[in-house]
């Protein structure tokens, strides 16, 4: 469990040492095991709140402490997912933590675990036998950055079972309304009809490919009318 951690520039340098204080803000869950993980979880958080960026009803973190003591006791019972969403509440990105009893008793609809060899066996074992048994989490799904093992499974009658892939190997989210699949070693969101969900920077992207293309077209057709002794100002 993190308490509290210590960085210095030099670490014989005692004046450049920073301390970063005890509290709830920083997670109880071991730290991001690489920046391949971090990436990956960074990428789920940015492409679901670009798709929902018009919505106010969800909440995507990652490596988020989740305390959920039936005693509401912060000093026990707490799991810190590396993605999770919950739907039908607020997306209050002040949030230090998400408390369960303060939350309207709320856990996460999807949870995604990013596999590394020191959690593997804990993701795919006692957290998915606490996912089940006590989050009641609907959807749960792991994905190994490193190997793309990738796995889904969906809550029926209170017990996991294991989502089939499609003919893409894509696995569905009931809860998020979308597929989650591997692209280019990432794991990435579907929409309904197959289309890659994309960042916002590869969304910016397509938008000038498309004005660009829109004004070739333009000046096709413009050069066309033209040639053919017709004024575009006219035409157009």
């Amino acid at each position: 469990m993190i308490t509290s951690s210590t960085l210095s520039v030099n670490p014989t340098d005692k004046e450049h040492e920073i301390i970063f204080p005890q509290g709830e803000f920083w997670s109880d869950e071991p730290p991001v095991e690489s920046n391949l993980h971090l990436r990956q979880i960074l990428l789920l958080i940015e492409c679901l709140e670009w798709l929902w960026q018009d919505r106010d009803d969800f909440f995507a973190t990652g490596n988020l402490t989740i305390y959920y003591s039936p005693n509401q006791k912060k000093s026990q019972d707490f799991r810190g997912p590396d993605f999770f969403v919950v739907l039908g509440t607020s997306r209050d990105q002040n949030r230090k933590s998400w408390v369960v009893w303060q939350e309207d008793g709320k856990y996460p609809n999807v949870i995604i675990e990013i596999l590394s060899k020191s959690t593997a066996k804990v993701d795919r074992d006692e957290k998915k036998q606490i996912y089940q048994d006590i989050f009641r989490t609907p959807d749960y799904f792991w994905f190994d950055p490193e190997s793309l093992e990738f796995q889904g499974f969906t809550l029926v009658s209170g017990v996991y079972q294991p989502i089939e892939t499609n003919e893409n190997g894509w696995l569905w989210s009931q809860q998020l309304g979308l597929f989650l699949g591997i692209h280019e070693e990432k794991l990435r969101y579907f929409t309904p009809d197959g289309n890659l969900v994309p960042t916002p920077e590869e969304a910016a992207k397509q938008e000038k490919q498309q004005k660009e293309l829109a004004q070739q077209k333009i000046e096709q057709l413009t050069a066309k009318l033209r040639e053919l002794g017709i004024n575009p100002d006219e035409a157009l």
